[in-house]
């Protein structure tokens, strides 16, 4: 290698360590409640453009982390991450639109930003994507498109998006109704932390037979040893 191109090389190797130990220092001090700190180590680094950084800044100023509470500093924050193909920015810009948080309340930009972070794999994205289908929030309602964005995120075994699949199958909203399928996903969703879910279990519950009970709760079983998949 030349030693133009070996120095250059050798300095962009340095910037990129000097960058995670501080990236790291940042992460270290928010663990432990310094938030002052964690913006002193991931300002500078957000500002040459690092998106998880950007990210992180963004989370501080939506929720007043170390710094007075300002909803249109986290939007430009979470805006720059987004842009750069974060999925946990893309995720928290569509928040902002949905909930009208510095921004006017925009359902359909919302539903943009859920989009890009669903197909990266965002299990909140999923779930709220779903919920707009269900609903026709900033989209055209679409109830099969619902259960696809629900089932993406009840194969992670997200207990809310299992819980709101149940309820396409006890309605039959987007699906064949089956009661049976739908006390399995409410069963699970329960499994996973939906409280919600709990009553919905028991109301499907008190119109099935004992055998259709036991078919379901097999079903489960069957479908967390599969890891929420083919369910």
């Amino acid at each position: 290698m030349k030693p133009l191109l070996l120095t250059i090389a050798l300095l962009v190797g340095s910037l990129s360590v000097s960058y995670s130990q501080d990236f790291d220092k940042g992460y270290e001090a928010s663990e432990r409640g310094d938030y002052a700190e964690a913006l002193f180590q991931w300002e500078p680094l957000a500002e040459k453009g690092n998106a998880v950084a950007q990210y992180n800044l963004g989370t501080m100023y939506a929720h007043g982390k170390g710094v007075t509470q300002d909803y249109k500093k986290a939007f430009k924050w979470y805006s720059l991450s987004a842009k750069q193909g974060d999925g946990a920015a893309q995720y928290s810009l569509g928040s902002m639109f949905y909930h009208g948080l510095g921004v006017t309340q925009d359902y359909k930009t919302a539903a943009k930003w859920y989009r890009l972070s669903a197909d990266q794999g965002n299990v909140s994205a999923q779930y709220y994507l779903g919920n707009m289908y269900y609903d026709g929030l900033g989209v055209t309602q679409d109830f099969k498109t619902s259960v696809k964005w629900y089932r993406k995120g009840a194969e992670q075994g997200d207990g809310p998006s299992q819980g709101n699949l149940g309820i396409s199958f006890a309605k039959g909203a987007g699906v064949i109704k089956d009661n049976m399928r739908a006390l399995m996903w409410f069963h699970l969703a329960v499994l996973n932390g939906d409280d919600s879910a709990v009553i919905k279990r028991e109301i499907v519950l008190s119109m099935m037979t004992t055998e259709e009970i036991n078919k379901a709760m097999l079903m489960a079983l069957e479908c967390i040893e599969n890891n929420y998949k083919g369910c």
